[in-house]
């Protein structure tokens, strides 16, 4: 049974997603405020994290840093009320996983923390990949590039090693983000888009300035050699 933590000052929607999740074989632990949430996150360790961006004592995408710099492969779902674009942009910037406009349907919400549990336990993930003077440990969501070691959220891993599996190659924008969210892509979601421009600042470019990573216009992504 994975355990969840859920972080929402709304109490009446806590209660209601804890049940369904509940009924779905989640374990849920709510939290609604942040100062509860880190007390909860220092004494347990959720699964996933499902964090809403307004919070009574301080803003969510404050925690979100903090979640990414203590637990960078935890996987959080943002939830964002009436789904204004400048809370999912931030918060794909801050490294969250996914995100869903309040009020959410159960049923999706559900979904999303299904696919991206999938993604935080692959079936088969190669121990180290090596391109270059790039090193990565998928298991580990470590990159290694000149003795400088970084760490990488959850989708950054997962889209980094499917490019690395076919160097060269372009991966269409739907296949990857299946891999990489779980899901496909809605008319102008840009969350891959947002995970893909988050990892290039991370590895930056190859030592002759080319980008590792580069943009086929409406089409996909390749890993450059």
């Amino acid at each position: 049974m994975s355990e969840l933590l859920l972080i929402d000052d709304d109490q009446e929607l806590c209660e209601l997603l804890s049940s369904w999740l509940t009924q779905e074989g989640f374990q849920v632990r709510a939290c609604h405020d942040g100062q509860s949430a880190r007390r909860a996150l220092a004494e347990h360790a959720p699964a996933a994290v499902v964090l809403d961006v307004m919070l009574p004592d301080g803003s969510g995408l404050e925690l979100l840093k903090q979640l990414r710099s203590e637990h960078a492969e935890l996987p959080v779902l943002m939830l964002s009320a009436r789904g204004e674009p400048l809370d999912r942009i931030l918060g794909l910037e801050l490294g969250a996983d996914d995100y869903l406009a309040k009020p959410c349907d159960p049923r999706e919400l559900t979904a999303r923390l299904r696919a991206v549990l999938r993604r935080s336990h692959p079936a088969a993930t190669p121990t180290q990949m090596e391109i270059g003077d790039l090193r990565f440990s998928p298991a580990r969501g470590v990159v290694d590039i000149d003795e400088r070691e970084l760490t990488l959220t959850l989708s950054e891993s997962r889209i980094l090693e499917a490019l690395l599996g076919q160097p060269g190659e372009p991966l269409d924008k739907q296949e990857l983000a299946q891999i990489a969210l779980g899901r496909k892509l809605t008319l102008y979601d840009r969350s891959l888009d947002m995970h893909v421009s988050n990892l290039r600042k991370k590895i930056g470019p190859h030592a002759d300035g080319r980008p590792r990573i580069v943009a086929l216009r409406s089409r996909g992504y390749y890993y450059s050699l």
